[in-house]
Formats: C-alpha cells, structure tokens, sequence
C-alpha cells in the first residue's frame, strides 16, 4: 500500500511540474526509474524498453488532463497547435528509423551544448519583451506567425524526442516563445497539446509490445492526471517570466546531462 502511495505522489509531482512547462514530466520519471527501480538497484522493472514505456504512459496521462485544463482556459491556440502536432509525428518515425546514426556518445555531448546554449539565452532574454508578453495583450484569433518555419522546428521537435527520448516541449517551448511570438503562458498550453497527440502513437505501441508495467503506470498516471490540474491552475496565475526562468533552468540541467552521457560514452571519464 505505501509503495503505491509512493507512485501517487510521484505522480502529482512529475504531473505538477509537467503541465506548469508543458514537458510532461518524463525527463524526470526516466531518471527515476533508472537510479531506483531497475535491476540492480531495483526490481520493478527488468528493462530499459519497460521504464521508457510506463514512463509514456504517464506522460500521456499528464498530457491528456492538462490538455482538457488549457481547453478550459482557453490558452491553446489550435490552428497552430494541430498542425505542430501532425508535424512530429514523421519527424518521429524518421528520428526513430535513423536513431542508430544518431544517438551516439558525439551527438549526445553535441546536442548537450546546444541545450546549454539555449538554456543560457533563453535566461538571459527572460527579462525582454518576448518573455513577458502577456496573454491579456495577444488576441489568438488575430495573432500572426510564421507556420511553415513552426512546421519544419515541429518536424525537428518529433526527431529529437524519438532519438533521445524526451519530451519535445524542451525544444517546442522556447521555439514558440523566441522563435513564433506566443505569449509563455500559450505556448505551454500548446505544447501539452501536441505532446498528448504524440504520445498517443508512442503509448499504442509500446502497450501493444508489453513494455508498460501496469501497476505503477497506473498510479503514477492517476497522480499526473491530478497534477496536472494543479500545474494549469499555477501556470495561468504565474507571470510569464517566471516560466521562461524555470524553463531555462531546466534545459540547462538537461543539457548538463547530456554532456556528461556524451563525454562518459567517449570515455573521457
């Protein structure tokens, strides 16, 4: 019974702080999982395919419940956010086919620079007038991008994540935020969005070749779906800079991990 309070919590903490970013959480879960719960620290799970799995399922749990909160808000700019989804879909399906080419200690420790980097000026601009522009003074209906350049960085969104798996709203976020113009707040509800589309295909397939591990999947997607909700309701009250910080924060560490995957794979420690 604790062991699956344990999930629980786990849950609404990954949830919480998923929905507030629109991440999903899995950046988190996976770590988790990996340190605590597989064989040799652990026995819940007895392969990596098992923690990538149960972890996608959460995320699509974060993402569905926080998608049916943004709608209630009415932060989710559809006719961006239905195209941005369509586009990760073969970016995945491409990333996923050549991930052998990919994925290796270089690209790792390269794309942890990149993340680096991007989290550094992500900071440093938290201050200007794309990450505190307010939802109040953009109107959605009017409001003008660039969607073939929101397509193709969706299409890019949809390798990454399937080579590394993470989630796509690392890269989605800042991209709508510096890159499109949309309001902090907007673009992380458009990224839960397009994160529970992607997720959809990923859960399918990897409940189809039992890679989910019900029991925890179960508890900690029941508490992602709960937080979630909390993490809606913090983000539509918090200022925009403020997610613009945390995010940045976040992509730096994640970048730092990468690095450091990179430089142990190439033996440089």
């Amino acid at each position: 019974m604790l062991e699956l309070l344990e999930y629980l919590v786990l849950g609404i903490g990954v949830g919480t702080v998923g929905a507030l970013l629109g991440l999903g959480g899995g950046f988190i879960l996976v770590p988790i999982f990996m340190l605590f719960m597989i064989a040799p620290h652990g026995s819940t799970f007895t392969t990596v395919q098992q923690v990538v799995g149960t972890s996608l399922f959460a995320v699509f749990c974060n993402a569905i419940s926080g998608t049916f909160a943004y709608i209630r808000q009415r932060r989710i700019l559809m006719r961006a956010a239905v195209p941005f989804a369509l586009a990760t879909l073969p970016g995945a399906f491409l990333g996923g086919y050549l991930s052998e080419w990919f994925s290796g200690p270089g690209f790792s420790l390269a794309f942890g620079i990149l993340m680096v980097f991007i989290g550094y000026i992500m900071y440093s601009k938290s201050r200007g007038k794309a990450a505190n522009k307010s939802v109040e003074d953009w109107d959605p209906a009017t409001a003008r991008f660039n969607m073939p350049l929101g397509v193709l960085c969706s299409f890019f969104v949809g390798f990454l994540s399937s080579i590394f798996g993470i989630g796509g709203g690392i890269v989605h976020v800042p991209m709508m935020v510096f890159v499109l113009g949309f309001p902090p707040q907007i673009a992380v509800a458009t990224s839960t969005f397009v994160l529970f589309v992607s997720a959809v295909m990923g859960v399918s397939s990897h409940a189809l070749l039992g890679h989910i591990i019900w029991g925890p999947a179960l508890m900690i997607g029941a508490g992602a779906v709960i937080g979630a909700q909390l993490g809606a309701k913090i983000a539509k009250k918090s200022k925009p800079r403020l997610l613009v910080v945390l995010l940045s924060i976040l992509v730096f560490l994640i970048g730092l991990q990468f690095i450091w995957k990179g430089a142990v794979g190439l033996g440089w420690f």
